[in-house]
């Protein structure tokens, strides 16, 4: 009998984070294929505790806020999956983060629940509550988490990497889990379809989370430089957060605040990137961003910056061309002219489509990482 795949998650059920898109994907890919699978996530346990205690953390600052948001999201997802697991039936915990890989191996009670975790994060979780603002680089909380990383991951039964990159970083800072099973299972979508040629009204699009690491302030230069160039390029920067005030008045700085719009926080964001001739990415770190893989999906060339997972996705340069991080006038140049060559584009797009087809659909990497699952 098939065993059930049991994703567990301290985030919401629904959202457009790159985690909630893996696991949304990987249900999707899972229902299809009437394999049982069930999401268990901390608004599974009694939702009267649940929400009172949430709200609290909208009181509270730095890093007493990710103190409270670890702990209790924790928490709750353990009472969850101990109601779930109390049975003892056979299934394995896909767990997407450290915080619910230990509360997975806090709440089995067989053997025959096996836990494993993909390593979504980028470099250490602390490091990305560094990136947001809210702690500080080898501060108390920052050490603590990394050693909680270190405790956790070689405790589990299996490791998905989502990219070569991040297996590495990992293994270089915890040796431990070199015992642990493993696999690099990239992450994945199913296929939108192909859009038609003509659907795009504007140049290029920018999706992600607006904080530092997003490197978005790289990106209005880059919009200035092709300004300067006689070149000017619209840009489309969907996604909020802590930076969006200081990157409108950068904007305005530059001159390009009628180039650039910024329109928030969308439902569904990757549908906009049919409406746009190219992606453009430019974070300084990246474990594997999903918002290329979903550019690839549609045939639109990517331009990126070469950093961690993103050299994996950009590969030979077949389906989009690196951009350097720290001349926004030679990054420039290299987006003006591909954006100006009618060949490359056409044949740029159907490569990165081809791409997307043969390494990141669903029916190819679901089916490797179901493979994995299956086999711990």
């Amino acid at each position: 009998m098939t065993r059930a795949i049991v994703i567990a998650t301290i985030m919401r059920p629904e959202g457009d984070t790159g985690v909630q898109t893996h696991f949304r994907a990987y249900l999707d890919y899972l229902h299809l294929r009437n394999q049982p699978s069930e999401l268990i996530t901390p608004y599974n346990a009694a939702l009267w505790q649940v929400y009172p205690v949430f709200a609290v953390r909208k009181l509270l600052i730095g890093v007493f806020s990710v103190w409270w948001y670890r702990y209790w999201h924790a928490h709750f997802l353990k009472q969850a999956l101990r109601s779930y697991l109390q049975s003892g039936k056979d299934c394995v915990i896909y767990a997407q983060c450290p915080l619910s890989a230990e509360a997975a191996l806090s709440a089995r009670v067989s053997e025959n629940q096996r836990v494993a975790m993909v390593t979504h994060f980028n470099i250490s979780q602390a490091d990305e509550w560094v990136g947001k603002g809210l702690i500080e680089k080898d501060g108390y909380l920052y050490r603590s988490i990394q050693r909680f990383e270190s405790s956790v991951l070689p405790r589990v039964d299996g490791l998905v990497f989502v990219s070569k990159f991040i297996k590495g970083e990992l293994i270089n800072r915890i040796p431990d889990i070199e015992k642990v099973a493993s696999a690099v299972v990239p992450n994945f979508l199913p296929d939108p379809g192909l859009p038609d040629e003509s659907d795009a009204v504007a140049d290029l699009i920018s999706i992600g989370t607006l904080e530092t690491r997003k490197n978005q302030q790289y990106l209005l230069d880059i919009v200035a430089a092709l300004r300067e160039m006689g070149q000017p390029l619209t840009l489309t920067i969907v996604g909020d957060g802590p930076d969006r005030v200081m990157l409108e008045a950068k904007a305005r700085a530059l001159k390009v605040d009628d180039l650039v719009r910024f329109v928030g926080f969308v439902n569904n964001a990757a549908q906009q990137i049919a409406l746009h001739r190219a992606c453009i990415h430019v974070a300084t770190i990246e474990n594997l961003p999903i918002t290329l893989i979903e550019s690839m999906a549609r045939g639109r060339p990517v331009f990126a910056a070469p950093v961690g997972g993103v050299l994996e996705i950009l590969g030979d340069e077949v389906g989009g061309l690196a951009l350097p991080l720290n001349d926004a006038h030679a990054a420039a140049r290299i987006v003006a002219t591909a954006l100006g060559n009618r060949e490359w584009m056409l044949v740029t797009g159907s490569a990165a489509r081809k791409r997307f087809v043969e390494e990141y659909a669903s029916d190819f990497a679901a089916k490797k990482l179901t493979a994995f699952l299956e086999s711990i």
